[in-house]
């Protein structure tokens, strides 16, 4: 029991993600565990899982024209990746983009025990919580044997444990986001992901393909902090945009006074001036 309770603590210092760990010493349970950044590192496509309805599948059938969110969790989990999946369904449920038709999100299983019936009852479950009918087609739940997901987890930077003591794996929580060539963009920490942050995520991972001309502006006054796992407000180019709508205002004034002047001196009558005699 008491190992339990320490492998539950464990997954809750993962999830509220690093600003706290660095604040409290990490249990030596988690040593050695958790996500390493490895942006522009490439997924390798050619790895083959198993879908939800049992067929084997190479990782690159979910890549090619659409940004990939990879959430690497395990079916049988009882506390971290429950909490995670449900986050992030949360999360892009309320971001405007479709799966399916905007991006693709592959959860795959790091237990080579979990099979495709697991995976589709899951897929089923969190399928009602999204809500909307697209998400059958842009949401896949993926098994695999062992050396896949090894491979895996090694290219992406996921670490994780067994536990003989828990029969539990300890892991750490997180999502990743990967360009259509297969290209490592963007990380989330613990399972709270935030719409805005995964909607900027997306637009920058599909090279502004998707998205509006709104996002753009945003993704401008904002930048991804790779130690913190989300968007923090970029200060210099806010300054860069108040100053350049500051010179357009002035323009535009400027532009205006000059021709009221240029009309009103069109409009003045024009008098002969009489010469003295």
């Amino acid at each position: 029991m008491r190992s339990h309770k320490l492998l539950s603590s464990a997954a809750l210092l993962f999830a509220c993600g690093l600003p706290l760990a660095a604040q409290y010493p990490r249990p030596k349970l988690t040593n050695g565990i958790g996500i390493e950044q490895k942006l522009n590192s490439p997924v390798p496509l050619d790895l083959s899982f198993h879908d939800e309805s049992g067929q084997l599948v190479p990782l690159r059938t979910y890549f090619g024209d659409k940004p990939v969110v990879i959430e690497l969790v395990y079916f049988k989990c009882p506390s971290l990746c429950p909490m995670s999946v449900r986050e992030s369904v949360t999360g892009l449920r309320r971001v405007a983009l479709e799966p399916g038709k905007d991006y693709d999100v592959v959860v795959v299983s790091f237990d080579p025990a979990d099979t495709p019936q697991i995976a589709a009852e899951k897929k089923a479950d969190y399928a009602r919580q999204f809500g909307r009918q697209s998400f059958n087609s842009g949401w896949h739940f993926l098994t695999g044997s062992q050396d896949s997901i090894s491979r895996l987890a090694s290219a992406v930077g996921f670490k994780y444990r067994w536990d003989d003591a828990t029969k539990q794996f300890v892991h750490a929580g997180g999502i990743m986001i990967a360009t259509p060539d297969g290209h490592l963009s963007r990380y989330f920490y613990g399972i709270q992901y935030a719409p805005q942050d995964l909607r900027m995520a997306l637009v920058e991972a599909s090279e502004h393909k998707i998205g509006s001309p709104a996002d753009y502006i945003t993704l401008f006054c904002f930048h991804y902090d790779a130690t913190q796992g989300k968007y923090t407000l970029a200060i210099v180019n806010l300054l860069k945009l108040a100053s350049a709508a500051t010179l357009c205002g002035l323009l535009i004034l400027l532009y205006f006074l000059t021709r009221r002047d240029k009309n009103r001196r069109e409009r003045m009558p024009w008098k002969e001036v009489r010469h003295a005699g």
